[in-house]
C-alpha cells in the first residue's frame, strides 16, 4: 500500500510539530512541515504530494500564492484549510478532503 503523501504549511513551529507527529502516527500517511512559502514550494517540488493542509497564520496573499504555484505544478492536488483539533479531528479533515468514506 502506497502512503499518502501530507503537506501540512504553518507558521506557528509548536502546532507545525504536532501536526506532522499526528500525520506520521497514522498508518498509511508520510506527512512533512513547512514553516513558510518558501520553504513549502521547495518541498512540494521534491515530494509527490497527496494533500496539502494549509495551517492558521498564513495570510490570504501568501494563501492564494501558495494554491496558485501548488495547482499550476499539479493541477489535482487536494488542497484544505487546517482549523486543528485532535488526530481523530485530523484523520477525518482528510478523508473527507481526498473524498474517502468514514470509519464505521
Amino acid at each position: 500500500m502506497k502512503k499518502r503523501n501530507i503537506l501540512y504549511i504553518g507558521n506557528h513551529p509548536e502546532i507545525l510539530e504536532i501536526v506532522v507527529r499526528l500525520l506520521n502516527a497514522m498508518p498509511g500517511q508520510f506527512g512533512i512541515g513547512a514553516s513558510g512559502s518558501e520553504q513549502a514550494q521547495q518541498l512540494f517540488c521534491e515530494y509527490d504530494f497527496d494533500l496539502v493542509l494549509l495551517g492558521c497564520g498564513i495570510s490570504e496573499l501568501a494563501e492564494s500564492a501558495l494554491r496558485t504555484f501548488f495547482t499550476n505544478h499539479k493541477p489535482t492536488i487536494v488542497i484544505v484549510q487546517h482549523y486543528g483539533g485532535g488526530s481523530g479531528l485530523l484523520a477525518g479533515e482528510i478523508r473527507t478532503a481526498l473524498g474517502e468514506p468514514g470509519k464505521k
